[in-house]
Formats: structure tokens, sequence, C-alpha cells
């Protein structure tokens, strides 16, 4: 029978090494929890979007209360429904209105995103491993709406980008450059700077954790939150392979950050210590 043992032997650093077969047992037990933290999260984050986007149509008196919204299904994220009536408000010439709208939610994202990064990047927030973990997958699911919005739906005639681009008429081309080169630049700040620090405090020494980690952040942010939706709920209209673009994401992600992943523990706690 295998015992689950510590080598006293270090190999870096005076750093107890834990054996693979300790790794992967691990590994498995913070999956275990991260899926039940990330699914409550993304419920959270649905919650905000879908009354950010009610409280904005109330304060504009374009809605009779925030709280008439659809609700859905906060697993699978379907279902949802702010309950504003863009057709009626675009019918009356309030288009700026109905973009405000539209976008507000998108607006809300990237604050939480910026906010959840900058606190990160901040040293005091190193000793705080629960919060910092938190943080960082509040982040992810925060992303993964605007990755599903501006990349995935940039082109839609409605959702939110839609209304957005026709309530401002404006191209869709804008929303999507410029967002996609906003999104790209947030992502290599969040696995740049961010992920190593996490992997450091969450997962030190052990690799199969962190490519667990990274796996399942790049999963949630460009297949499960679209690219799979993308590619099977659009079919066939020709739109269905922005789908795709969650599939090149997905595999850039791992190839320009997982041979990066290393043990910063020394150098985080040198920081807190």
């Amino acid at each position: 029978m295998r015992k689950w043992t510590k080598t006293s032997t270090p190999l870096t650093s005076g750093v107890t090494t834990i054996f693979p077969s300790q790794n992967t047992r691990q590994t498995f037990e913070h999956l275990l929890v991260l899926i039940p933290v990330f699914l409550i999260i993304q419920a959270l984050v649905i919650l905000m979007h879908e009354f950010t986007h009610s409280t904005v149509a109330w304060l504009l008196d374009d809605m009779h209360s925030p709280w008439d919204i659809v609700w859905g299904n906060p697993v699978m994220m379907t279902g949802w429904d702010e309950g504003v009536g863009y057709r009626k408000l675009f019918a009356m010439g309030r288009l700026h209105q109905a973009a405000i709208i539209g976008v507000s939610p998108l607006i809300m994202h990237t604050v939480m995103v910026a906010l959840s990064i900058i606190i990160m990047l901040g040293n005091w927030v190193w000793t705080r491993k629960r919060l910092f973990y938190v943080l960082f997958w509040f982040a992810i699911v925060n992303l993964m709406e605007l990755i599903a919005y501006v990349l995935m739906r940039g082109f839609a005639d409605h959702g939110d980008t839609g209304n957005f681009n026709r309530g401002m008429e404006i191209s869709p081309w804008f929303l999507f450059v410029f967002g996609s080169l906003f999104l790209m630049a947030v992502v290599f700040v969040l696995y740049g700077r961010a992920f190593p620090i996490f992997c450091a405090l969450l997962a030190p020494n052990n690799r199969n954790l962190q490519w667990a980690y990274l796996v399942f952040s790049a999963l949630a942010l460009f297949l499960w939150g679209s690219g799979i939706r993308v590619l099977f709920y659009v079919y066939p209209d020709p739109q269905y392979l922005f789908g795709l673009l969650g599939v090149a994401g997905f595999a850039v992600v791992l190839y320009l950050f997982g041979p990066k992943m290393q043990d910063n523990g020394p150098a985080i706690r040198g920081k807190t210590g």
C-alpha cells in the first residue's frame, strides 16, 4: 500500500518536496474546492450583470423596478434577461439610453477586473491567501463575460454589444477592434504578473496544480464562458465561427504562460515576511 509521505531531503532552497503522487492528490482536492467556488462567483457575477442593466434602466426611467429581471440557470448561464424593453426604446428614438443600458454591465466588468488585478499586484494582499484566491477567480469570471460579449459577439445585432452599437449608431468594428486589444492587454497582465503570484501562494512546488489552475482558468475564459456556446448555439449563423477565437485563445494562453510557471515562493515570502 502506497503511503502519502514527504521526503526530508530538500531539492531546492530547503523547501520540503512533495512526491508526484501527493501532487496529484493535492491537485484533485484543490479542484474539488475550486469548482463550487467558481460556480458561486459565476452566479454572483451574473446577478451583478443583470442588475446593472436593470438598475441603469430604472435610473433612466425606462424600467419600473430594478428587480424585474428574468431569472435563469446560474450554472449553465442560460435563461437570464434584464427585462429591458429595447425594442420600445429604439421605436421611441431613445437610442442613447438603449446604448447606455446595453453597455453598462461591460463597463462594470471592466472596473471589477481592473480593481481585482490592482489589488492582487499589491503585496499587502499576499499574506491573505484566501482573499487573493477569491480575487483571482472573481477577475477570471468578469473577464470571461467581457470576452463573451466583446470578442465573441462583437458583431451581433442584439444583446449588449448589438444594442450599444445600434444605439450609438457606430460600426461594430470600433468596439470589436479596440475592445479586443484591451482584452489582450488584460490577459497578458493577469497571466504574466498576477498568475505567477497566485501559483506561488496557492500552488507552490506543485506543477500539476499550477497546470490545473492554468487550464481551468483558460478554459473558463475562452471556452466555457463563450467559445463552446458560440460554436454550438449560434450555428448555422456564420458568426458561430467566432467561437474558434475561443479555441485559439485557450491554446495561446497555455502555450505562452504554461512554460513560465515556476515557484516564486521565496521571492513572495521575502516581500511578506
